[in-house]
């Protein structure tokens, strides 16, 4: 089972088409679990690269984009509680910005969007506003 995080929107309007994903995720070295007891913390880039490390867990697609304020602070909580994560679950960080075509996929409209997707990619469930850790959780099929 897979989830999908989405991220909502703002009247503020910055152009960030320069912004690398690891800017909003941070180091992509520092948030990938290396303890089995916790779940995962990826960008999209690195959850891309290994998908069948992922094949077992629950995954969830949070669309983000850098200048949505409920975006950061649900990366703040998520990246301030990474131990909190269940080890079955990983929670792929999307940028919102550049990631048309998986937008146009899961059907997203607004940053701060969660998809959760099973293990062939396909969506189980899509929602919003999930700020923390515990929501999303609550909120998986």
């Amino acid at each position: 089972m897979s989830i999908l995080l989405v991220s909502c929107s703002t009247t503020e309007s910055v152009d960030n088409s320069q912004q690398d994903e690891s800017e909003v995720v941070g180091d992509s070295s520092t948030n990938q679990n290396t303890d089995s007891s916790r779940g995962n913390y990826v960008s999209y880039q690195n959850y891309e690269q290994e998908v069948e490390k992922y094949k077992d867990s629950r995954v969830v697609m949070f669309f983000n984009a850098a200048w949505c304020s409920t975006c950061k602070k649900a990366r703040d909580n998520f990246e301030s509680s990474l131990d909190q994560i269940p080890s079955d679950l990983t929670i792929v960080v999307v940028d919102f910005d550049n990631s048309d075509d998986l937008r146009k996929k899961y059907g997203i409209t607004v940053q701060h969007t969660l998809v959760q997707i099973d293990a062939n990619g396909e969506s189980l469930k899509k929602w919003s506003g999930s700020t923390t850790i515990d929501q999303i959780v609550k909120a998986l099929v």
